[in-house]
């Protein structure tokens, strides 16, 4: 067959003209009465006046990735800091956000609020499993006026298994099985059926994930692993009324259970063995429960009027029972911030000093719920064609909780003995009723489509601390911004936009005078799609001002925050995708991928050094890089794929960064000093994935992840140093019928 040549553009490339009938992703979902999502697909992206990106889990799937880390390895523009090597703890930022438990990035599933308290107590100890996912989406630039309350960052959204239509009852499941007795299940079975009133939909979804890990615990047989069992039940029922209208229910469940700590290790001991983990730490373990549901109503009355609203709630609940004081006798060390960086130190946590440690048993219940309404109106004046969004959420949420203190004597032959329990102390309860607003008009004016749009946020926060009241007060905020959008043809197009972002402080920040995080970003970039080639070139810069400071580990709402300057964000983002066999029309093919992100994070405008009060931020100064924001990003990966059979190479690097502010190595005790001192390693991996269908319904699937066995500092948070995860396989098998 004649090869064909496919980086001249096509005809009807050039021949193509501006079409009113692809404006947005939302407009699809009119069409379809499904839920609206932030992205919508892959193709959406390349009409938004903004930097987005869409990953569905086929992609992520098949290369045996649940860890958020791998699968953002990708997306230029987008840092994932890890911390048990599972991603069961992941830590995001976008374009230079702080990304302590993704504390400034909103984070949602099916576009509802998920972190546990997303006012409140926004700090993700709990964040949706990637593995059990069908899709998930990023919005990085100028079109985040619909979502908040965190707009410095962007926003990560979350698309649980959609419920199968028009291919008869579907049973899907997907067993692996790997190193350190790694198991990943998922299983669902499900339907849509014409009946006489109306359409009926359901999902019934199994997903579960288990491990030893790969860390060994000083003197216990006690393993590092963990558990997780996630059931869901999802319904639709489209009636058949004059009303064309859709109402969708959504009930899911997480237990987690994890014997993961706080403290890492000296550099010295990692470099030794960086699967090591210190018998203080054996104590430690993770619990939780989280329900999440949503009732949504979809309707459209008209074909230019579509309205969705939904009402829902979630909670979560957990404790923590991890590594937090010592007593060294003779020493000031009253911490393990401290005794890591002290020779004694490192011997208590061994167990082969005398002293105590205690662990701090922290039990947070957070509660979230609310009713959120978007409704898309589609008229024209003029010429102007125009898709009005107009939105509003009431929403609540609350944390509260307590923290015991469990003591333990070390015996010096490296073990501990229990002595006992202190009594409960009380947290700041906080809780903040939020109402936001926000309109935005998609206007398409030929080839030209603006998006302007701008957001308000009314919060009545209120803070009560045990034995002294409450206190209580309101904030607001505003954001907004312009984007567009220019299409040349259906292959390229141009797109930029200027955008305000505010995140807010917690309650208790705020009444002890912490201010808003503010931002003012700005991008440019240029897309190029066509059936075998697509490229895209971002430039972005982003000010941030007043800079909450992320919360010292442990603090979880008690400890002051503050405002940590400002800082200068720039970079360039850039991803190219080509399959020469679908180019060449050969029988194989071959598709690869280069993505790029360089990224220039820095403090500036600050008038002292921020203290030891600000976690990663502690040490940082005008000119200082800000922390687990490498310069350089890359990712690469080269596929070769046949009839029944593919095999995918992967490689992705990452610079060196900083583990905090100060950006040095750590200093000596009683210096300011801070465990998370220190450079965070550049780190090269690679993996080596693939499939071979087996019959039409069984498909088997394999893979070695970090083929090389390369190790490296890639976390100094919470607490010390820790490495990234060792060479991992894993085997197993997918069944569709």
């Amino acid at each position: 067959m004649k090869p064909r040549t496919l980086l001249i553009p096509s005809a009807a490339c050039l021949a193509a003209t501006f079409s009113t009938t692809s404006l947005s992703s939302a407009q699809d979902a009119i069409k379809t009465l499904e839920p609206m999502t932030v992205v919508g697909s892959a193709d959406a992206i390349y009409e938004l006046p903004g930097s987005a990106a869409y990953v569905e889990a086929a992609d992520f799937r098949e290369r045996g990735y649940t860890n958020l880390a791998q699968i953002t390895a990708k997306i230029p523009g987008v840092y994932v800091r890890d911390e048990d090597g599972f991603g069961n703890f992941p830590n995001i930022s976008l374009r230079g956000v702080d990304g302590t438990r993704s504390t400034k990035v909103t984070v949602m599933e099916d576009g509802i609020l998920t972190a546990p308290a997303p006012y409140s107590a926004p700090n993700a100890y709990y964040a949706p499993k990637a593995g059990r996912m069908s899709g998930i989406e990023f919005l990085k630039g100028s079109s985040q006026v619909k979502y908040g309350p965190q707009t410095t960052g962007g926003v990560v959204n979350y698309l649980s298994t959609t419920i199968p239509e028009g291919d008869g009852t579907t049973f899907y499941n997907r067993t692996t099985y790997g190193s350190y007795n790694t198991l990943f299940q998922h299983t669902w079975y499900g339907d849509t059926q014409e009946t006489a009133a109306g359409r009926f939909g359901y999902l019934l979804e199994f997903h579960g994930e288990s491990s030893d890990g790969f860390r060994d615990i000083d003197g216990t047989t006690k393993d590092s692993g963990f558990s997780i069992i996630e059931p869901m039940l999802k319904l639709f029922w489209e009636p058949e009324t004059a009303l064309k209208q859709r109402i969708e229910l959504k009930a899911g469940y997480t237990s987690f259970d994890a014997n993961e700590t706080y403290t890492g290790l000296s550099d010295s001991d990692l470099r030794d063995d960086p699967d090591r983990r210190y018998a203080a730490s054996k104590y430690d373990e993770f619990e939780s429960e989280q329900w999440r549901s949503y009732l949504k109503w979809i309707a459209e009355p008209s074909d230019a009027l579509r309205i969705e609203s939904a009402v829902y709630y979630n909670s979560f609940e957990r404790t923590w029972d991890k590594l937090g004081a010592v007593v060294l006798p003779g020493s000031s060390i009253t911490t393990v911030a401290e005794a890591m960086l002290a020779p004694n130190g490192i011997a208590l946590l061994k167990g082969f000093s005398p002293g105590s440690i205690s662990t701090a048993d922290a039990y947070r219940d957070h509660e979230a719920y609310g009713w959120q309404n978007q409704v898309n109106y589609r008229f024209q004046t003029g010429s102007l064609e125009h898709d009005l969004a107009v939105g509003l959420r009431l929403h609540y949420d609350q944390q509260n909780g307590d923290t015991t203190s469990h003591t333990y004597a070390s015996t010096g032959n490296g073990s501990f003995d229990f002595v006992g329990d202190s009594t409960p102390v009380p947290i700041v309860a906080q809780e903040v009723f939020a109402t936001a607003l926000f309109i935005e008009d998609q206007i398409a004016i030929g080839k030209l489509t603006l998006r302007p749009g701008i957001r308000y946020e009314w919060l009545e926060l209120e803070a009560t601390t045990s034995g002294v009241g409450s206190d209580s007060l309101d904030e607001s905020l505003i954001m907004g911004g312009l984007g567009a959008n220019y299409e040349f043809n259906t292959c390229n197009s141009l797109f930029g936009g200027v955008y305000r972002g505010s995140s807010p402080a917690n309650p208790f920040g705020y009444l002890i005078g912490t201010e808003n995080e503010e931002s003012l970003g700005a991008e440019l970039g240029f897309r190029h799609r066509q059936e075998a080639f697509r490229a895209e070139l971002v430039g972005f810069y982003t000010n941030f001002d007043q800079l909450i400071a992320p919360e010292i580990p442990g603090g979880a709402g008690s400890t002051p925050s503050e405002n940590g300057g400002s800082a200068d964000v720039w970079g360039i983002e850039s991803l190219v995708e080509y399959d020469a066999g679908k180019a060449q029309n050969w029988t194989l093919g071959l598709p690869v991928y280069a993505s790029a992100t360089f990224t220039n994070a820095e403090f500036s405008g600050m008038d002292s050094v921020l203290s030891t009060a600000a976690a990663t931020f502690a040490g940082g100064r005008n000119g200082n890089e800000i922390p687990y924001i490498p310069e350089w990003k890359f990712a690469t990966s080269i596929g070769l794929t046949g009839e029944k059979w593919a095999v995918r190479f992967d490689a992705s690097y990452t610079s060196t960064s900083w583990g905090t502010g100060f950006n040095g190595d750590a200093r000596p005790a009683g210096t300011n000093a801070s465990a998370m001192d220190g450079k965070i390693d550049s780190l090269l991996i690679f993996d080596l994935t693939g499939h071979y269908q087996l019959t039409d319904q069984i498909k088997l699937v394999g893979g070695i992840q970090n083929l090389f066995d390369e190790r490296a500092i890639v976390s100094r948070a919470p607490l010390g140093a820790r490495s990234n995860a060792p060479q991992m396989m894993f085997a197993g098998f997918e069944a569709t019928f």
